[in-house]
């Protein structure tokens, strides 16, 4: 039995960013839609549940950084807790994703279209499309 459509919010979770994407699962895309570039805890979550009323989504993904060799680092733990806060901040059901070379991806989709400074600065919302995006195409291809 086929899922309905949901409206999805991904987030690539860092100490001094957060990037925000956001999807759909009828269409399968994903596009980036913000940064979140305050450090402190009350804004950020200002922020973030901002977002979550304005987009209503039925699920959020989290990236899950893993070194290349898929072992944990210091920031798994960190956005793992990121995940379970989001969890049980606003009761949506939260996956997480492994996000492995999304940020360099990004840095290299920023590089081949020649972006400077401003588009440095959406990097991270990039990177959390193509976690979403990731999770997307897993998610269509588990379907089939």
């Amino acid at each position: 039995m086929a899922r309905p459509p949901a409206t999805v919010l991904a987030f690539d979770f860092g100490a001094r960013r957060i990037g925000i994407a956001v999807g759909n699962t009828l269409t399968g895309s994903a596009r980036a839609l913000t940064t979140i570039g305050e450090r402190r805890d009350e804004p950020r979550w200002a922020a973030i549940t901002r977002l979550i009323a304005e987009w209503q989504p039925q699920l959020l993904v989290v990236g899950l950084p893993v070194h290349a060799d898929g072992t944990p680092h210091a920031m798994t733990a960190e956005a793992a807790a990121f995940a379970q806060r989001l969890r049980s901040t606003f009761a949506l059901p939260v996956e997480t994703a492994d996000e492995r070379h999304t940020t360099q991806a990004a840095q290299g989709e920023i590089e081949a279209a020649g972006g400077g400074r401003a588009a440095r600065a959406s990097r991270d919302a990039i990177a959390a499309r193509l976690i979403l995006q990731g999770w997307l195409d897993e998610r269509t291809r588990a379907a089939s």
